[in-house]
């Protein structure tokens, strides 16, 4: 099955690169905007075109994908004209960042809904059974950015807990508690985004296989109720769990990107929305492969987790 998996990869991450060519030659923003700034609007028509030419904004797209991708295979990424550095640095130093704060709400997650779900499931029609729902899919129709405004304006702006955006103080150096404390905002709203799929997933999971036939067997052979529940439902429950887990990928890096941009933090999830902005197709470029691949392989490494856990399973090794 990984073997299988692995050879999708390169066929995928050239289409998905081809179309996000395709797709951003067809923006509405300009460029020369973004690079210019407030230039843009004195400058003459005649140096506007003059300084296209000389970054190659006016070759054909598939012309500049064919370059950066030829280049990509010798691991040269490209350069940045919305960062004006090498795409390989700017990668390096804001993705630190944002496996941080992904890392953190992803975790936070997990352990919640396995908390959660595992309670409400074996517990169905109490009082926290009915406040998890409820709460998680009124949670589940808010959008990412709505939380982060909301959060803003009550803990930083009202109650002035935490700190509003950034990541650290004004004037001050990055250090460990700084950092700590400019991240528990950004990443409870990011943890409270991702949080209500995975907890509902597994209290409907946990739910379904404490009423199947074989844990109802097992408890009418006198099995003490920690056994069934260890040996009996966790595997069945956990097994979908990690499925979904994958599947929520791509909503997490969504979700990061606004987050991100709502709280400044100096992630590369917010680095999307300044490489789409500013059609800086290099930057853009590599960070749309590198958020495929980690979706791809966050998928492969819940499949194979689902295969593992759940007795069920059997992979695919045909």
């Amino acid at each position: 099955m990984i073997f299988r998996r692995i050879l999708f990869v390169a066929p995928l991450t050239l289409a998905t690169s081809f179309g996000l060519f395709a797709l951003a030659s067809r923006s509405p923003f300009d460029p020369l905007a973004g690079i210019l700034g407030d230039r843009y609007l004195t400058m003459s028509t005649a140096d506007k075109e003059q300084l296209a030419t000389q970054l190659q904004l006016d070759t054909p797209w598939w012309h500049q994908w064919t370059i950066w991708i030829g280049r990509a295979f010798g691991g040269d990424l490209g350069y940045s004209r919305a960062y004006a550095q090498p795409v390989s640095e700017v990668v390096g130093q804001r993705a630190p960042w944002t496996l941080l704060l992904s890392g953190t709400a992803l975790t936070a997650a997990v352990l919640v809904a396995l908390l959660a779900g595992i309670w409400t499931g074996l517990h169905p029609g109490g009082v926290l059974d009915r406040g998890a729902a409820f709460a998680a899919n009124l949670v589940q129709a808010v959008p990412p950015f709505v939380l982060s405004l909301g959060a803003v304006a009550v803990f930083a702006v009202t109650l002035r807990w935490l700190p509003v955006a950034g990541l650290t103080s004004p004037g001050e150096d990055p250090s460990l508690p700084q950092t700590l404390r400019h991240l528990i905002l950004p990443g409870a709203v990011l943890t409270v985004s991702v949080l209500p799929w995975l907890l509902l997933s597994l209290r409907e999971s946990v739910r379904a296989a404490a009423g199947s036939d074989a844990v109802l067997g097992a408890r009418a052979r006198g099995l003490p109720e920690t056994v069934v529940v260890r040996r009996h439902i966790l595997p069945v429950a956990l097994g979908p769990f990690t499925t979904v887990v994958g599947l929520r990928l791509p909503e997490l890096l969504v979700g990061a990107a606004i987050v991100e941009e709502v709280f400044s933090w100096p992630g590369l999830a917010g680095s999307v929305v300044t490489a789409a902005r500013e059609l800086d197709f290099a930057l853009l470029a590599t960070l749309t492969i590198g958020t495929t691949l980690l979706v791809l392989v966050g998928s492969l490494l819940a499949d194979v987790a689902h295969a593992l856990i759940d007795p069920r399973v059997v992979a695919d090794d045909s």
